[in-house]
């Protein structure tokens, strides 16, 4: 007898040989009564769930938020309550477009999605490596997705596609500028900022709203892939990111990030020369300065990532007392098409799975559906609401006030009135000769069999952020057709 425990099926039944089928002879054929047999590939069958239609490619940690700094001014959260207070957090970083086997080291967007178990709740921050977006409004969410996933027919990524729906979008130019830039191609993840990108809004203990950007600064430095050296990289791994994170962990060097906030008083919002509710557009550091808050750090690395990391579910939805959306639309549509991303994804009741369950008492009347694994409120008599038989009951005490903000509802048209050449003007002009002129040969190399009219439109577009721009990338086409 060794104290090792005995194997056994689902139900329980300890297993006698978990080698050999059960069969009529040593030759088969093999008995339907086989019932353990069956459950193993029955299992086998149902170990994978759909991948997510965006940031499937992904890896994370668990770490530690640390408050260093006073904010109780702006928000009444209790993870910002004490200056050295500790929350736990989940991160999770990912590509956008590749799917769950693509290589990590490819031009992309890089998704910075963090969830913080407070003892109000969980707060979800769910961003990317960029402070902008391609889009403004979330109604051609799914058109630009479309295109960063394969054509239809033959079923290969498409630079046509891309390119056609960005020369035609010119609020995109400040978020390709970025993603053609040095910063488009990380090394790895430990090597990003996060930024929130939307604008949320905190509330205070006197009940008053500042509105609100999140940015998390990375410790370690930028560092970046150039196009040729990650395809040397991809050539060896395709895992290098995740590589990266899960072995600096192992080895205790944890990677950690400044969080910051800028914060614009609420009556600001309606005084400014651009939409602060616009997730292709930046707030002016010199206007909103950085105001620091903590550390972030990841220690631990998940003991199962399917369990931990492949099942854990992020949605902006999921918000503390003190932190609360903002009329950003982008961020309005992800409210919802996040959480009900995870419902069709995991199952109905996701986030009862323990790497989504909050840390403090949950109390709801969500009934049945699939996955309902969890016992009812201790009074079983109290499964509607209002009842007689003391279920959790509302409070109108944690009511949020109003937002000062008026309109009419209508279909406004995004682009009347927007500037989308400024930023990434101010952009462009912060990079020097050397990253100038690797954001030319990105592009001119991703524009690679994308037919001339198309790339003409989108020439123009960079010509209205700046003639170097327009002219430096012409160049560079030039430049790859005569090779």
């Amino acid at each position: 007898m060794t104290d090792e425990p005995t194997l056994t099926t689902t139900a329980g039944n300890p297993l006698a040989d978990n080698q050999n089928s059960l069969s009529a002879g040593p030759r088969g054929p093999l008995l339907m009564q086989d019932y353990q047999l069956l459950e193993k590939l029955a299992h086998q069958n149902r170990e994978r769930i759909p991948e997510r239609p965006v940031h499937a490619k992904g890896t994370g940690a668990f770490g530690t938020l640390t408050i260093t700094h006073d904010i109780t001014r702006y928000c009444k959260a209790s993870l910002f309550s004490a200056v050295n207070k500790k929350t736990e957090v989940l991160a999770r970083f990912s590509t956008v477009a590749g799917e769950l086997g693509a290589a990590d080291a490819e031009r992309d967007v890089r998704g910075f999605a963090l969830k913080f178990y407070t003892e109000e709740g969980n707060w979800d921050m769910v961003g990317n490596n960029t402070p902008v977006f391609f889009v403004r409004d979330p109604y051609k969410f799914p058109d630009f997705i479309h295109t960063q996933k394969r054509h239809p027919r033959t079923n290969m990524r498409s630079p046509t596609a891309m390119w056609d729906f960005w020369s035609l979008s010119p609020e995109s130019l400040h978020q390709v500028t970025i993603l053609m830039s040095d910063r488009g191609l990380p090394i790895g993840v430990r090597h990003i900022n996060g930024y929130g990108s939307h604008t949320y809004s905190f509330v205070n203990a006197k009940n008053e709203r500042f509105w609100v950007k999140f940015h998390f600064t990375t410790l370690q430095g930028h560092k970046h892939w150039t196009n040729a050296e990650a395809r040397e990289v991809v050539g060896r791994t395709r895992e290098s990111t995740q590589a990266d994170l899960y072995d600096s962990i192992e080895a205790g060097e944890y990677p950690r990030w400044t969080f910051s906030i800028q914060v614009m008083p609420e009556a600001d919002a309606e005084k400014t020369a651009f939409n602060p509710f616009d997730l292709t557009k930046v707030w002016p550091h010199g206007d909103y300065p950085l105001i620091e808050v903590g550390v972030m750090e990841l220690n631990r690395n998940p003991d199962n990532y399917f369990t931990e990391i492949e099942q854990a579910a992020f949605s902006p939805s999921n918000m503390v007392q003190g932190i609360e959306p903002s009329p950003d639309k982008m961020l309005q549509a992800r409210i919802f098409s996040y959480a009900d991303a995870h419902r069709h994804r995991i199952g109905t009741h996701y986030e009862a799975l323990p790497v989504n369950k909050p840390k403090c008492p949950v109390h709801h009347y969500h009934k049945d559906g699939s996955m309902r694994f969890f016992p009812n409120n201790p009074n079983s008599d109290a499964y509607y609401e209002p009842n007689s038989f003391g279920g959790p009951v509302q409070n109108p005490a944690v009511a949020e006030p109003p937002i000062k903000l008026s309109g009419d509802g209508d279909r406004y048209d995004h682009r009347i009135g927007n500037d989308d050449f400024s930023q990434p003007r101010n952009l462009f002009k912060l990079f020097d000769e050397g990253q100038k002129s690797r954001l030319f040969s990105n592009i001119a190399e991703a524009m690679e069999g994308v037919p001339s009219f198309i790339v003409e439109r989108q020439l123009a577009l960079f010509d209205q952020v700046h003639q170097d721009y327009g002219t430096g990338v012409r160049t560079a086409l030039k430049k790859r057709a005569a090779h």
